[in-house]
């Protein structure tokens, strides 16, 4: 574990070791200056609506003006609570208790996402947006690797199942298999893949790019802007049959595609 064995102790491995490899262990970006993003796993009142969470980017400092998704509730931020202790900020990776103005204790849920508010920014060139707030979503494109179905059933448009993302649990459908990854190597061309193609149905194994859709406004991102808001597995009578990431989300400012 600490060190590599000798070749005469274990012949059929010449890897590193598992501290090597958890050395090597890429640690997801955090960005403390991005925007905000804190998915709301429970709410209660006290003097005020608080909600609980983990800040997956950005900044959260008392005084700061945000948005709750996807009902669009502009907040206030009157206390933050690290553990125990009161404090003024707080950043990526902690787990906090936001108490909040602007809101009401019952107009919260679970699976809400505590966001930036957009602003727009006028330069002398231009005007842009700065501060995105978190887009609210009823589908959304996702690669999936198949893991196992029950009952040896087939994976194709129309299989229901229940979608866990972040905090949000959410019955889902999918309703378009757009394209089968076959990850064999050709023979001789070890970069190469075999065609794509758009199939029927999948099973077992697969990795499958499809969309999906859902019958609430849901907060997500895609996996390559927001790792921690873009993978998901989803699950059938209890059991995860499918694990996956966010390729592809509607424009901003639309639900759908």
């Amino acid at each position: 574990m600490k060190t590599r064995m000798d070749k005469s102790i274990c012949s059929w491995w010449d890897g590193p070791c598992l501290f090597e490899v958890l050395d090597r262990i890429e640690i997801p970006l955090r960005d403390p200056k991005g925007p905000v993003r804190m998915p709301i796993i429970d709410k209660y009142k006290d003097m005020g609506t608080v909600v609980m969470g983990k800040i997956e980017a950005g900044t959260i400092r008392e005084g700061d003006s945000l948005l709750i998704m996807p009902n669009k509730s502009h907040v206030k931020v009157i206390g933050l609570n690290l553990d125990e202790s009161k404090v003024r900020r707080a950043g990526p990776a902690e787990n906090v208790r936001v108490k909040l103005s602007g809101v009401e204790e019952e107009d919260v849920m679970s699976g809400f996402v505590l966001s930036s508010v957009g602003k727009f920014l006028v330069t002398e060139f231009c005007v842009h947006l700065n501060s995105n707030p978190v887009g609210a979503v009823n589908e959304f494109i996702a690669q999936l690797q198949i893991l196992e179905l029950l009952d040896n059933a087939i994976f194709t448009a129309g299989y229901k199942a229940v979608l866990h993302i972040h905090s949000v649990v959410e019955e889902c459908e999918i309703v378009e298999l757009i394209e089968e990854i076959d990850m064999k190597k050709k023979k001789g061309d070890p970069k190469k893949k075999k065609p794509k193609r758009k199939p029927l149905f999948v099973k077992n194994g697969a990795i499958v790019v499809c969309r999906i859709q859902v019958n609430n406004l849901i907060c997500i991102e895609k996996f390559s802007d927001f790792p921690q808001l873009g993978r998901f597995t989803l699950r059938t009578e209890g059991k995860t049959v499918a694990v996956g990431k966010v390729v592809d989300v509607p424009p901003a400012g639309s639900p759908t595609f």
